[in-house]
């Protein structure tokens, strides 16, 4: 992908320097590099839906560990929720205070958009005209699933849905229920590889997106871009070095200097792999070896963790897809950035734990509030490296949350049901 970035930032530069509006530019752009891109974000919203489908019904199936745990699961959930809403509130303040996208010329922004397919343009209409108020709210149950999942505007629906079922095959204690459930998990294998796939395709992807972006805006996007970049890590550290330490010190009873030097293993294996179910076997040896966690707490909450408290995750998501509605100067109103908060918090629940995994979610976001899915370009070049950073923060927020649960837990919870 930094390859692919490269290529076709300095190509696009070179293009916006010597030959702006050259006719051959166009034909490039109209007719190569526009329609690659297009497909790649095309096979994205094709699997994002069964993806999104799969692993929250999975997820919240496998609550049923709420009936032997109790409390345990109970709390976990209780704690997954509170803390990434404030991992979103977080990201979101950020980036309305800074303002990272801002100063780009809208009439400019959208011009990039002209030969783009009818797609994109009806996804843009469509986000206009999102219901708002009580009619949004009772939109978000739908009256058609198959409509909602045919319609980018209406994914609060589909988990709306997913959790809904979910909750029906975790409460369904029966042999077709476990066989469903067991098929749900090969969708959401099956989706996973193809998304596998199709990431492999991100660097020509990325080198089209970026030749257009650079061709058009020049080296205002590099400076939009490093702010950007840092936004995104402004609002981690403060998850990290902020909000995680209060929780150690007050809900955890743990000192956070010693919380981070006993967690630095695990904090290496998550920025090197980038994937928080690569990092789990290491994150449970650490919660049991240096953390000393009650073994069946720990397993639990990393367990779920590791697909349903990824606060980097929802915080970059919130943040992308904010700065890229100041990029192209969408506004966004305060339910819609009210919706994006809260499909950040869900997506943080069901977006897999594999390197990339986020970006079919902040697509359909994208997509979602009226905000050119072509944007998305700008910042897969530099993903894998936020990827790296964001997923440091889920796994340590998950050993964060074991320490926390562990702490208000009886003693006899590591022995009970034996």
């Amino acid at each position: 992908m930094l390859v692919g970035f490269l290529v076709g930032l300095i190509g696009g530069l070179i293009v916006h320097v010597s030959a702006p509006g050259a006719p051959w530019v166009e034909a490039v752009t109209t007719y190569v590099t526009g329609p690659i891109g297009q497909i790649f974000l095309r096979l994205l919203f094709m699997l994002v839906i069964p993806l999104l489908f799969s692993a929250l019904v999975v997820g919240i199936s496998e609550m049923g560990e709420i009936r032997s745990l109790k409390r345990v699961g109970l709390r976990t959930l209780g704690y997954t929720i509170i803390v990434s809403t404030i991992a979103v509130i977080v990201s979101l303040v950020v980036v309305n205070l800074l303002q990272p996208g801002n100063g780009v010329d809208p009439v400019l922004a959208r011009s990039m958009l002209a030969d783009a397919e009818a797609g994109a343009r009806a996804i843009i209409d469509r986000g206009a005209e999102t219901p708002s108020g009580m009619s949004a709210v009772v939109g978000i149950v739908p009256d058609n699933v198959v409509g909602a999942m045919g319609s980018n505007a209406a994914i609060l629906s589909v988990m709306f849905f997913a959790l809904f079922f979910g909750i029906g095959v975790m409460l369904t204690d029966t042999p077709n229920a476990r066989a469903l459930k067991a098929g749900i998990e090969g969708l959401f294998e099956v989706t996973m590889r193809l998304i596998g796939i199709v990431i492999r395709l991100a660097p020509l992807a990325v080198a089209c997106f970026m030749f257009n972006l650079a061709a058009l805006f020049g080296w205002d996007l590099l400076v939009r871009l490093s702010a950007f970049v840092g936004v995104v890590l402004l609002a981690l550290a403060i998850q990290m070095f902020v909000v995680f330490p209060l929780l150690l010190k007050f809900a955890g009873g743990k000192s956070p200097i010693a919380f981070f030097r006993e967690t630095q293993e695990a904090s290496v294996m998550a920025f090197s792999t980038a994937s928080s179910n690569a990092t789990l076997p290491t994150s449970l040896r650490v919660a049991d070896e240096m953390l000393g966690l009650p073994r069946r707490v720990a397993r639990f909450v990393l367990t779920i963790g590791a697909t349903a408290n990824q606060n980097g995750t929802a915080m970059f998501e919130g943040v992308t897809v904010l700065f890229l509605a100041q990029f192209f100067g969408v506004e966004l109103s305060l339910w819609q950035q009210v919706m994006v908060m809260l499909v950040c918090i869900l997506g943080g629940i069901g977006t897999a734990g594999v390197p990339a995994g986020s970006l079919p979610v902040v697509a359909l976001i994208l997509g979602m509030v009226g905000v050119p899915p072509e944007g998305i370009g700008l910042v897969l070049g530099v993903d894998r490296f936020l990827d790296m950073c964001r997923t440091t923060l889920n796994v340590i927020g998950d050993l964060v949350a074991a320490q926390v649960i562990s702490a208000g837990e009886p003693a006899e919870v590591e022995v009970a049901g034996t």
